[in-house]
């Protein structure tokens, strides 16, 4: 929701007080299709050379994140410690093999499927079953196993912040694309010399709006953006760090309420329950 209203309120801000301190929104109106085609069009197609494929189908794809934030909030972060309490409890309990038949078919299984807040994330589920996967041929090492974890989660990261870095790159582009248009708005002028006043400080107005969009998108727009998505992106892989955190506590010998424990203090400030509230919902599972 801030996003939204941040967005709005550039607007507002920039725009808003050029027309009440006695701007003439007119001459921008004029000069912005050409302006916004020099920079806007220069800018992704430069956007389009520096990506693969596959960055910008991911980059196209994460705008949609800029507004919600984050998937992972309290609710999925309860529903993450109540699974892997469940889990880790049956191994205990019962032993590794009888969660095998979870691990091997988790979106068959009746106690992924109870907490269907995870089930949204595949990721999620292929990260649990994977490593408890790895567990139960033998791995039993929780060094090793924590190294192993932190490899993919990194590689995660890194994967998710290639939009970012991609938008990122692209709105440091923008002033400089900016002054791109402003000269050739220069040299339009220069063309009609001979005009009067009143024509060449429009012509001169139209080619200083090509400066004005470049800072303007790269520093209002698509810089913030980028930075939301690069939060987004950290936020959301500190996920996988709560998962981490329970599998090599109850590896190393811990009881599952301890690992548990474990796992709650990796949760973001924000989003993590307290003892009380955790023991409280971890005591309704049977």
């Amino acid at each position: 929701m801030f996003a939204a209203i941040g967005l709005l309120g550039v607007f507002i801000c920039v725009f808003g007080s050029f027309m009440i301190f006695g701007g003439k929104i007119g001459i921008i109106l004029e000069a912005l299709p050409g302006e916004f085609m020099t920079i806007g069009g220069a800018a992704i197609c430069g956007f389009m050379v520096a990506n693969s494929t596959h960055t910008i189908k991911q980059a196209l794809g994460a705008v949609k994140r800029i507004f919600p934030g984050a998937k992972f909030h309290k609710k999925e972060y309860m529903e993450l410690l109540s699974l892997l309490y469940q889990i880790l409890k049956t191994m205990k309990t019962k032993g590794v093999l009888a969660i095998e038949q979870h691990i091997e078919k988790p979106l068959e299984s009746n106690i992924f499927n109870a907490y269907p807040s995870i089930m949204k994330d595949p990721f999620t589920v292929k990260f649990i079953a994977d490593y408890l996967r790895m567990f139960s041929i033998g791995v039993d090492n929780p060094h090793e196993l924590e190294a192993l974890m932190e490899q993919e989660i990194d590689k995660a990261k890194h994967e998710d912040l290639h939009s970012s870095h991609a938008f990122q790159t692209m709105a440091d582009a923008m002033p400089a694309l900016g002054i791109v248009a402003a000269v050739l708005g220069v040299i339009k002028t220069m063309a009609s010399i001979t005009e009067p006043p009143e024509v060449l400080g429009k012509l001169i107005g139209g080619a200083l709006v090509g400066t004005f969009m470049g800072i303007f998108l790269s520093y209002c727009i698509i810089a913030p953006i980028a930075s939301r998505l690069k939060g987004v992106a950290e936020e959301e892989n500190q996920f996988y760090h709560v998962i981490r955190a329970a599998i090599t506590s109850h590896l190393a010998g811990y009881a599952p309420q301890v690992s548990i424990e474990a796992a709650r203090k990796k949760v973001p400030t924000e989003y993590m329950p307290d003892f009380n509230e955790l023991e409280e919902a971890l005591s309704a599972i049977s």
